[in-house]
């Protein structure tokens, strides 16, 4: 069974209603990035932090998955798919997609400041001071913020490795440390890039779509189930 993986960045969860990392007047929902992700503003500014973090947690909650999300659950009837999402919303889980590595944390858990292994799920959506850890120290989301390791990038490296199939998709390869993990896939791997926006189009051996995410996600998941001489096997099954 052939190997599919799949980066996801903030493009393809545009079209739930989630606004991208940045926006082109440098805020992140009205925020400065500098002010809510970082360590330093997180010992300085505690309730600021919260409360970026808690309206997008809400956001999240009350927003859904849309047909990119749907669409890449297709491919794992009937090929090994794990998903590598540079995203902190969990729209592929609820879409129903099984293996997830999230690059830069998850925004429905929080973790321990002092303890790294004491991470849990919040309920709801709001983190106050009064979720506190073990040490009865307030809890900070589980979130990788600017300066501090990509803890899970290494496992998605392995997966990437491995891959027969490498698609892309809502993010112009310009972050790292994800941006780099195309860089890790053999040259036999067959790769996609799709992305709305204009990406650097010097990659090799990538074939680039430029749609928003639900139609350019379909259109390679077809794409690669007619390869594969699958669609038969679905006409039958309808």
């Amino acid at each position: 069974m052939k190997n599919i993986v799949v980066l996801t960045g903030a493009g393809i969860s545009q079209e739930s209603g989630i606004r991208t990392f940045r926006d082109s007047d440098g805020l992140w929902e009205n925020y400065k990035i500098e002010d809510v992700a970082n360590f330093d503003s997180w010992l300085k500014n505690p309730d600021l932090v919260r409360e970026f973090y808690n309206q997008r947690r809400k956001q999240i909650i009350d927003a859904k998955p849309n047909q990119a999300h749907i669409e890449l659950t297709r491919l794992e009837k009937y090929f090994n798919v794990s998903i590598i999402t540079q995203n902190i919303d969990d729209f592929h889980e609820r879409a129903g997609s099984k293996n997830i590595i999230h690059l830069h944390g998850e925004i429905k858990k929080v973790k321990s400041v002092r303890n790294p292994d004491y991470i849990k799920e919040l309920e709801g959506w709001e983190l106050t001071k009064n979720d506190i850890d073990e040490f009865g120290e307030p809890l900070r989301p589980f979130i990788v913020w600017f300066g501090e390791a990509v803890q899970m990038i290494e496992p998605a490296i392995d997966l990437c490795q491995k891959a027969d199939i490498f698609i892309v998709v809502g993010t112009s390869l310009a972050v790292y440390p994800a941006a780099g993990l195309i860089n890790y896939t053999t040259s036999n791997s067959k790769k996609y890039l799709i992305d709305l926006n204009d990406v650097n189009k010097d990659i090799r051996g990538i074939t680039f779509v430029k749609e928003k995410a639900s139609i350019g996600v379909k259109k390679i998941v077809e794409e690669i189930l007619e390869e594969n001489q699958i669609f038969e096997k679905l006409n039958k099954d309808e």
